[in-house]
Formats: structure tokens, sequence, C-alpha cells
């Protein structure tokens, strides 16, 4: 009876600790401070992106939407490089706060374009002739703040719930954060493009590009001030660094000449012997030597289809005669 007692107790012991976890709140009130100004700072300056060259540097219309659209493909696809630096090199927290570190400084490059008339073209006129264009610098100076943007957007953009979701051991924790995160992540989106939107249609470029910045900053700070409190795992590694690895050694060993084996016949092995396999503790071979040479692989394209998806680097493949 009373074996029978314990058991039914543990299931309603673990459901009671998933149960407290889910209940813990998703993050600590900096972290999601660091998220809602980051959020609306590039909202805030994205949104109106396809306004602002037509209104203040005299763009037509198709090319400002053809400029929009290329901005909107490098902010989607800037978070994968973000990812694999984070993950393959430094850690999300450093590449984190370097990004907010550039949304600060694009939203600054933002505001000077909107507050000094030397950096603009001058209004265009209706009915007063062809407008006038926008020089070199001074789209320079405007592409200086989308780039910026668009390494902010690499490294924060979904690196952010990475980090978060590195801070708890709970799955269920996990899964609160990641519902948090997108909550707080369109919710500040929603706030850019409408409250910030309707401050540069009405009031001025200046002032909507400068409260994006001072929410930038705002995050930033809430970021730094956490950095105590943040867990940092190491750095795992990145499969994308695999592949790369691949593509460098496939380079360098372009040219190398394979010997045929006498018989006519090329035999290949790849990797070493697993010291577990029966075959190793039948011979008293240690886990460390090679395997021996077989057909299993009679092309070196089919090696090489086998090292990308396996995300084997390429030099551990050895060709013996």
């Amino acid at each position: 009876m009373e074996a029978n007692g314990s058991q039914e107790r543990l299931p309603r012991r673990s459901v009671g600790v998933d149960h407290e976890s889910l209940q813990q709140p998703p993050s600590d009130p900096k972290r999601t401070v660091a998220m809602m100004g980051l959020g609306v700072a590039t909202s805030g300056a994205l949104s109106n992106l396809l306004v602002y060259p037509i209104k203040e540097y005299n763009v037509p219309s198709v090319d400002a939407a053809q400029i929009s659209n290329i901005i909107a493909g490098c902010i989607s696809l800037a978070p994968v490089a973000g990812a694999i630096v984070a993950d393959a090199f430094f850690g999300c927290y450093p590449v984190v706060a370097v990004s907010m570190a550039f949304s600060v400084l694009s939203l600054v490059v933002f505001t000077l374009t909107a507050s000094l008339r030397g950096l603009r073209p001058a209004p265009c006129q209706p009915g007063a002739g062809p407008c006038e264009p926008a020089s070199a610098e001074q789209m320079a100076a405007l592409y200086a703040g989308v780039f910026l943007m668009c390494v902010s957007a690499a490294g924060s953009r979904f690196n952010q719930a990475t980090m978060g979701a590195g801070q708890f051991d709970s799955a269920a924790d996990r899964d609160v954060l990641f519902n948090w995160f997108f909550i707080f992540f369109y919710t500040s989106s929603v706030l850019g493009y409408t409250a910030i939107v309707y401050v540069q249609d009405t009031v001025s470029w200046t002032l909507g590009f400068g409260v994006s910045a001072a929410a930038s900053v705002v995050g930033l700070v809430a970021l730094l001030l956490g950095a105590r409190y943040y867990r940092r795992p190491a750095v795992r590694g990145s499969p994308f660094t695999g592949l790369a690895r691949v593509a460098v050694s496939a380079a360098r060993n372009r040219k190398v000449v394979v010997n045929v084996a006498t018989s006519g016949e090329l035999k290949f092995y790849h990797g070493r012997r697993r010291s577990g396999d029966g075959d190793d503790k039948a011979a008293g071979n240690s886990g460390t030597e090679l395997i021996a040479p077989s057909d299993s692989f009679r092309h070196g394209n089919y090696i090489m289809l086998f090292e990308i998806f396996s995300v084997i680097p390429l030099h551990q493949i050895i060709i013996q005669q």
C-alpha cells in the first residue's frame, strides 16, 4: 500500500513543479525594456522608410519602392549571419550588445539626416520645374543609416530570444519566454508602426527619428545594466561553419592527385574506427586506428556529398592506395 501511495504522489509532484515554473516571470524587467526599446526603435525607423526618401530626398516612387524592398530583404536575411556569428564565435550577449549599439548609431544618423539641411536636397516645389535630385554624399548618408540598421537587425532580432532562453533550465520556462518575447516584439512593432509614424508624418521627421533613437538608447542601457545577471553559455559552434570548412577544403584540395591502386581500383576509408566496435575488441585494436580501406565510395563526388550533408570537414577524408 505504501509503495502504491508513493507511486501516485510522484506524478503530482512533477506536475506541481511544471505548474510553478509556468508561474515564474519570463524575464527580468531590464531584458523586457531592452526588447521593447529595440523593437520600437527598429520599427519606428524602418516603417516609414518608403515615404522618407520620396518626401525628403526627391526619389521617384518606383525607385523608393525598390529601395524599400531591398532593405526589407536585407533585414530578413541578416539575422541568419548574426546567428552564425553568435553560435560559432562570440555568444549571444556580446553580439546583441554590439548590435544594439549599432542601432543607436543608425538612428543618430537618421536623426541627423532629418535635422541638417545639408544632408538633404532642396524641397520639391509643385509646379516649379523638376525636383533637385539628392547628391551622392546625401544618399551615402542615408544608406549609411540603413546599413547600420541592417547590422543591428542581424545581431539582435532573434539572438535576443536565444539569449533569453539560455537563462532558464526548465523547458516550460523557455516556452513561456518565447511566448512573451514575440508578444513584446509585435507590441513594440505596433507602437513603431503607429505612434512613431504619426509623429513623423504630422510633427516632424526629426522628432520621429529622435524618439526612436531615445528608445534605442534606453534599450541598450537596460541591457548593459543587467549584464552581470545574465547567463552566458559557452559557444558550441554552428553547423554552417562546418559547411564553410568543407568548401574551403575542397578549394584547397582541388588539384590533389589520387594514386590508383595496383589493382586498378580506387579504395577509400573515412574517419577512425569507433572504440566500441566489435571488430576492434576481437582484433585487439585501440579506438584510434583508422578504418581499413573499402569500396563503399568509388568516386570523390560521393565523398563530397557525404561530407556536405553530414557536416564533417573534408580534411578528415583520407585516400589510400
